[in-house]
């Protein structure tokens, strides 16, 4: 089109949606990062809880937490010897004597990484590297930072830093065998820890993991590198009903240099109790007390048991059960006291801080009532107070609470401004950085004292408030409404720029649905936001709703979905379509849906089962059978394929690939560890011999992100085409929406 004319189209664009604005382009989203806000990385936190440092550049900086104004460097690596480089990441020491300095970093999987490492000693400002000849993971110092711990070749290894003096822990450890100090890959990725060390208070043991995944199957990816043969990458993963890692935990005392094993999980599923996982262990604040926890195949029985390191001698701490699941979490402190602990728990049906006693007896609800604790942050015993995120006032929201530890005062908010309210702590919690968005406004960053009152605003956003109104976006506006259950959900909804009265829109619904998830939330939403803003602009209108099995809203509707996952998700999107086509600007013959990982699998079942509300669906990285994924994240929800045959049978989109009627887009990584491309291989499959056509993208090498160099603009340039395609084409005639050639302002 010549430009004079494509420019007089994008005039009269601007003159129906009744004002002037630049036009959002996929360039500026997923190339230049226009929108992309800034951020305030790097907060850690100084002993004196007054002072916070930052890597920038190369250099360890020290700042004022409450003026903002830099007060020392503390570390230059540009004048390092030995650095091939600046670091990429760094930790302190316990008294901040010592810093690890880690370059290099190469990851392994979502949270695993191996790196060199480098001891920086303050005093001495000397630099020490753990290991010059390869990679290590996890390297961590002991508390009185004499010591490194790390993981090599699936060993756990000990140095002396004063003398160079190395001790090999254990010397079995074997890739796709032995794993001694890290985790397995289920581990890692569904409990959420690669850590498999840890040293105890007084610095003189190390409790530590040890995996053996002989008898756990492999899974093989392929990688092409433009060699003559592709490389083949294998690993041990654990699918639906096969055999799990048999773990052991096991404590080495530095002085003697003895290893004892002081409990085993799984031992050839002999365990005559049943007990399978050990998603954590911890030290007490006693060096000679350690907590593990310990759960059954089913993650409906947990234990936490309290070892005695030098006797060997167990106790059980606290048991609870569940007749659905229950969730692992972080939410574990032991209080100075030695008598006491606080824990997080379901057991009312909504999410609360509890205080319990070591010797047992019945625990002191501190948090009650018909809401949820989303973040527990700490206990400042000094004060006696304890530091909470909660959604206290509206699913949706979220606020900052503090509230006394031995009192039955009410929680005081500390920050609950409309929005979302995050706070990241001092040490001391005298202070706090706060984040606050809302869904229509990106975040700020505040310091705030232990009482909530504003001391400074570290970062605003104005630019891109600025560039909000600029591209006049569209406002998103939340919704309620009752399904023919009597189910209330929740939902947002942004309407296509320059609403004609009368006039029919395309709609397109962003899912994700899984367990305890929320999408529907009163926070910034990040780059999609602004894609959807962007098919805003081009005639589109898009909605989001959270269904049944989703958080924020207590135990009982996030666990209904138990046996029948997907089920109920996929009865409340069809009814959430049918709602939305019920406004008087949705065309009802033109809505589509998307998502990625379970939320693919939710578009993938919402464009079978409801083929007759959907006229297209994008499925990007999704679970097609969930007797194909793992069995730590599967058997939490649905139990095996072998109890539970109709839940995996009714549930899968595999199965239902012949009901297929409107436009589906199948897209994944073929690197993908987690949710591999088997499914997306094996869905298409299904639909080639139920002679269904569909669209399909694959991306070589990806993992489950679908990231790196242009990748996401070119996934979401057929993205956006798609859309237009399946959507924008109305044989009907029932809309006259154009796709609009819109040239982007100048210099943009």
């Amino acid at each position: 089109m010549p430009r004079i004319a494509s420019t007089l189209l994008l005039l009269s664009f601007f003159a129906a949606i009744g004002f002037s604005q630049q036009a959002i382009t996929l360039e500026d989203i997923w190339q230049r990062y226009t929108f992309f806000p800034r951020t305030v990385p790097g907060f850690n936190f100084m002993n004196d809880g007054k002072h916070y440092t930052r890597l920038e550049g190369g250099q360890i900086q020290e700042y004022d937490l409450t003026t903002g104004e830099r007060t020392r460097t503390i570390l230059d690596a540009a004048l390092l010897k030995g650095l091939d480089g600046p670091p990429d990441a760094y930790e302190f020491s316990e008294d901040e004597e010592r810093i690890i300095l880690v370059t290099e970093t190469e990851p392994i999987y979502r949270h695993s990484t191996k790196a060199f490492f480098y001891i920086y000693d303050r005093t001495a400002e000397t630099l020490t590297p753990v290991d010059p000849e390869s990679k290590q993971r996890l390297a961590t110092l002991s508390p009185d930072g004499q010591r490194v711990a790390y993981v090599l070749d699936n060993d756990l290894v000990v140095k002396e830093l004063a003398s160079g003096q190395i001790t090999r822990v254990t010397t079995d450890g074997a890739i796709n065998r032995i794993i001694n100090g890290a985790t397995d890959w289920v581990y890692e990725e569904e409990f959420g820890e690669d850590r498999g060390f840890f040293w105890s208070p007084d610095g003189k043991r190390i409790a530590f993991y040890r995996f053996d995944e002989t008898q756990v199957p492999e899974f093989t990816m392929t990688n092409y590198r433009d060699d003559l043969y592709p490389e083949q990458v294998t690993f041990k993963y654990p699918k639906v009903g096969e055999p799990n890692s048999e773990v052991s935990i096991h404590i080495y005392d530095l002085d003697s240099g003895q290893t004892s094993r002081v409990l085993a999980v799984n031992q050839g599923g002999n365990d005559p109790a049943g007990w399978e996982y050990v998603p954590r262990i911890k030290w007490t604040q006693d060096p000679d007390q350690l907590c593990v926890f310990r759960m059954n195949r089913h993650q409906n029985d947990l234990e936490l048991l309290l070892v005695d390191a030098q006797s060997g001698r167990q106790s059980s701490l606290l048991r609870e059960k569940s007749e659905y699941y229950i969730d692992i979490h972080d939410n574990l402190r032991f209080l100075n006291d030695g008598k006491h602990f606080v824990w997080t728990s379901e057991r009312s049906g909504y999410n609360h801080i509890y205080l319990h006693r070591l010797k047992g007896g019945e625990p002191e609800a501190l948090t009650s009532g018909d809401w949820e604790v989303t973040d527990f942050y700490g206990v400042d015993e000094a004060n006696g107070q304890l530091f909470f995120e909660a959604a206290r006032r509206d699913p949706m929201q979220r606020e900052v609470y503090l509230k006394s530890l031995r009192g039955k005062d009410a929680p005081r908010p500390l920050a609950a401004a409309p929005g979302y309210n995050s706070a990241n702590f001092s040490e001391t919690f005298d202070y706090f950085v706060l984040s606050q968005s809302s869904i229509d406004s990106p975040p700020t960053y505040r310091v705030m004292d232990r009482m909530g009152v504003a001391v400074r605003t570290i970062e605003d956003n104005a630019r891109l408030r600025e560039r909000q109104q600029s591209y006049g976006v569209q406002p998103v506006e939340f919704f309620q409404f009752e399904t023919s259950e009597g189910v209330s959900l929740n939902g947002y909804h942004i309407e296509p720029a320059g609403k004609v009265p009368g006039q029919e829109y395309p709609l397109l619904m962003f899912v994700y649905g899984g367990p305890g998830s929320q999408q529907v939330l009163d926070n910034w939403r990040g780059q999609n936001y602004w894609w959807f803003q962007m098919l805003a602009q081009q005639g589109f209108a898009v909605a989001c709703v959270d269904n049944r099995g989703t958080g924020g809203r207590g135990e009982e509707f996030k666990k209904m979905t138990y046996l029948e996952l997907g089920k109920y998700e996929t009865i409340d999107q069809i009814e959430a379509a049918k709602y939305l086509a019920g406004l008087d600007h949705i065309d009802a013959a033109r809505i589509a849906i998307f998502g990625w990982s379970y939320g693919g699998y939710m578009s993938s079942n919402c464009i079978l089962k409801g083929s007759d509300v959907f006229r297209a669906a994008i499925a990007v990285a999704p679970v097609t059978n969930w007797k194909w994924y793992d069995t730590i994240y599967t058997e939490r929800y649905m139990r095996t394929l072998r109890e539970n045959p109709d839940g995996y049978r009714n549930n899968s989109p595999i199965y239902f690939a012949d009901q297929l009627k409107g436009n589906y887009l199948l897209v994944h990584g073929m690197g993908d560890d987690n949710v591999h491309f088997q499914h997306t291989a094996e869905m298409a499959n299904a639909l080639i011999m139920a002679n269904k056509q569909f669209d399909t993208y694959f991306y070589p090498n990806r993992n489950h992100g679908i990231y790196g160099g242009p990748t996401r603009l070119h996934l979401y340039t057929k993205m956006t085409d798609f859309l237009n395609e399946k959507l924008k084409n109305d044989p009907m005639g029932k809309a006259k929406i154009r796709r609009l050639e819109v040239v982007p302002a100048e210099g943009n």
